[in-house]
């Protein structure tokens, strides 16, 4: 059934189409290190491909709160939302963060770090569900995926913008802020990662010994 939280949802799938085409287009990366300050306060973009792959991984990630927020409230749960929006989420994180790989902006280890937690834990839902049991996300599963986007959007903001955004986001992009804002984001993504997928395999375990 395509109710509105499930409409949500598949738009977040159009973003991840339009996310990675304007990530695979050419130059993107073509101004990763410029820092050029314009005189004018207003965003000038380096890049429009990194400027709408930017803003479509923000729209694609504010939609997973609303879909699911949506669907709790209004008793529109439905087993295809069940299936598609940890699916669609899996897709924008993971996509991203092979393409921050690709560029050298993420340790190429951290990725298969986050692949292998998702495959994981995607894994231990398809058992669960075999015996008809759902399994709900946790508390550091969504502070692990916060983290994540907290630094898929900064790099991508780096990407898009450089120097050119007025303050106080201009911290995001450039100079040691921008890379301790970077910095933050992915160390706090690797430990929690970690910390929620042992969770996860600890809290279930019971489903691989069966």
């Amino acid at each position: 059934m395509v109710n509105l939280p499930n409409s949500i949802t598949l738009a977040r799938l159009i973003m991840v189409t339009i996310f990675t085409t304007a990530l695979a287009a050419d130059g993107v990366t073509s101004h990763v290190s410029a820092e050029y300050v314009p005189s004018s306060g207003w965003f000038v973009t380096l890049s429009l491909p990194a400027c709408i792959a930017l803003w479509a991984f923000v729209i694609g990630a504010i939609s997973d709160f609303f879909d699911g927020y949506l669907a709790r409230k209004y008793g529109l749960v439905t087993n295809l939302g069940k299936l598609l929006d940890p699916l669609a989420d899996k897709i924008l994180v993971c996509s991203a963060f092979v393409y921050l790989s690709s560029v050298n902006m993420c340790p190429f280890w951290v990725t298969v770090l986050i692949l292998f937690r998702e495959f994981l834990v995607t894994g231990l839902r398809q058992l669960a569900a075999l015996k008809g049991v759902a399994i709900a996300a946790d508390l550091s599963g969504k502070w692990k995926t916060g983290f994540q986007l907290g630094f898929c959007i900064a790099c991508l903001f780096h990407f898009a913008y450089g120097g050119n955004a007025p303050q106080p986001l201009r911290f995001l992009s450039i100079g040691e802020g921008g890379m301790w804002c970077r910095a933050f984001f992915l160390w706090g993504s690797v430990l929690l990662t970690i910390w929620s997928g042992l969770h996860y395999l600890v809290r279930e375990r019971h489903l691989l010994l069966d």
